[in-house]
């Protein structure tokens, strides 16, 4: 049968139908809709234009948002959004009133709104939250609304975020940037809270203040977990209410003393292999807490050679110094006394022994003075280093080892990963861009908000997906060939490449959905089966 080329339409599919069905799954046009409101004369609403957003930003293409609708060029859109909706629709006139209804309704708010549900709605755990943030460059000039000083930062403020220079995870200190703070479950890396922060804020001011307002917000108990920045005397105050657990920064005197002053056959063995472990109670901005000693083989292992190494490039460097000191001879012994010292004052892991100026007077009387010295290691210190190898301290609020083991504590806090693995995907050029390309803070701190419901969307299917395959005791193929319990979901997406949708005289099918994928699906939700199956 021939059929003229207006009868035929193919478009992509691909694994979009996959994000698709989670996005309904959790809710998330309908939530939006609800919060934000809608318009009957609208063909696409606000809801809509979130998921399209979410569709792009995991599409595979690392392609900026200005080129919004030339993304949808090609994809099953009306399949996907929903009956009457074209590529066109999706411009970016419209791309932006729906960003700045966002903005103005409550960026923070939304998302933790969003959160909650989730938690919610898919029974997620909450006994453990992390927060962490990280931050994006930005390239080009921004018209901040006033360049304030962020020393008495609020977490819920009037003004946009400021776009300025600040210090760079992404070690780009000579372009502006902008932060992204992120509280999540340990159950799956679920986001929970996500706020947008100015370029120039420091996680110290700022950690304290979110974990407060956090906890004002929510309706349940959680151990937060942080990184050192939470552990200041100002924070500990602030976060006198809240259960957490967090790393205590070595520059504290005490800490200091406590890592040098443990014998090295004092820790014993925490459940966890290759974990040592002894632990204190302790008073620090006066709060009573525990700290627990570490000591972790793997990081020992790895100081230790790190001191032999270092140990070698100074005596090499040192030996070439006194060398060419020792075989000189000087008229002033102050000269020569003031270049050893200059030697001394830069060794750390040796010491100069066994000094002796020899002077003497030559033929034509005039006295000149050589010196005669030893290096050798400084083994007191080296000794003290090597017993403070590997170990770092963890610190709770929580006095009681029956509600909280110190064993359980190093498993929770070596989950802190899950806020990484959070920014790792966000800053995946498959995914999103760690340089973001909007041009003022508004729309900026939406573009954050929106990749942080990305990020939500990823982690649910990811959770559901792994869930699913152990409930029914099953595995899928992984990028080896070889059976997981526990894939990515970004590697179902690649699995879902080159599925299209096509209509024929009006009748759509899907093609390319081979048994492989059929099975796949089997453990996807049933929102994503119904975008291939029922075609």
């Amino acid at each position: 049968m021939n059929f003229e080329p207006e009868e035929i339409e193919i478009k992509n599919l691909n694994h979009l139908g996959i994000i698709a069905g989670i996005i309904d799954e959790i809710g998330i046009v309908e939530k939006v809709n609800e919060l934000i409101g809608t318009d009957s004369r609208e063909i696409i609403n606000c809801g809509e234009v979130v998921k399209a957003i979410i569709l792009n930003g995991m599409g595979f293409v690392s392609q900026p948002l200005y080129l919004f609708s030339n993304f949808f060029q090609d994809k099953a859109v009306e399949h996907l959004l929903g009956k009457g909706v074209k590529a066109e629709d999706l411009n970016d006139d419209k791309l932006g009133r729906v960003m700045d209804k966002l903005y103005k309704y409550g960026l923070n708010k939304l998302f933790l709104i969003i959160g909650l549900e989730v938690i919610k709605k898919y029974q997620i755990s909450t006994k453990y939250s992390h927060l962490d943030s990280t931050s994006f460059h930005l390239h080009g000039q921004y018209n901040n609304r006033e360049n304030k000083d962020t020393k008495e930062i609020e977490v819920n403020r009037e003004n946009p975020i400021v776009i300025t220079k600040g210090y760079s995870r992404d070690h780009r200190p000579d372009l502006k940037q902008c932060l992204l703070d992120l509280i999540v479950s340990s159950d799956g890396d679920i986001p929970i809270f996500m706020r947008g922060g100015s370029g120039n804020e420091s996680d110290k001011a700022i950690f304290g203040k979110i974990l407060v307002e956090y906890s004002k917000q929510v309706d349940f108990e959680s151990i937060m977990i942080a990184d050192s920045a939470l552990y200041t005397a100002k924070n500990l105050v602030l976060i006198k209410s809240t259960k957490w657990i967090s790393r205590v920064p070595l520059s504290i005197k005490k800490a200091k003393n406590l890592v040098k002053s443990v014998k090295k056959d004092s820790p014993k063995d925490s459940g966890s292999e290759g974990y040592k472990y002894c632990e204190q109670k302790m008073i620090y901005g006066g709060i009573e807490q525990r700290w627990i000693l570490i000591e972790s083989e793997e990081r020992k292992k790895s100081d230790l050679e790190k001191i032999i190494e270092k140990k070698a490039k100074e005596a090499e460097k040192a030996e070439k110094e006194i060398n060419t000191i020792i075989t000189k001879e000087f008229e002033q012994i102050s000269l020569l006394t003031e270049k050893i010292s200059k030697i001394k004052s830069k060794l750390k892991y040796h010491q100069i022994v066994e000094t002796e100026i020899v002077s003497k007077v030559t033929r034509k009387g005039k006295e000149i003075h050589t010196i005669v010295c030893r290096l050798i290691e400084n083994s007191e210190l080296i000794s003290e280093l090597e017993n403070q190898a590997g170990r770092f301290i963890l610190a709770t609020n929580i006095l009681s080892e029956t509600e909280l083991p110190a064993s359980e504590i190093l498993i929770a806090y070596k989950k802190q990963q899950s806020c990484e693995r959070g920014f790792g995907f966000l800053k995946d050029p498959l995914f999103f861009a760690d340089s973001l390309f909007l041009k003022n803070p508004e729309r900026i701190e939406t573009m954050m908000m929106l990749m942080g419901l990305s990020l939500l969307v990823y982690t649910i299917g990811q959770r559901e997906l792994r869930n699913n395959l152990q409930l029914q005791k099953s595995s899928v193929k992984n990028q080896l060939n070889k059976l997981t319990e526990r894939p990515t979901l970004r590697w179902i997406f690649q699995c879902f490449q080159g599925i299209h949708c096509f209509k024929i005289e009006g009748v759509k099918r899907i093609s390319n959905l081979h048994d492989e994928r059929r099975r796949i699906l089997n453990f996807m939700p049933i929102a994503c089966q119904q975008y291939y199956l029922s075609a």
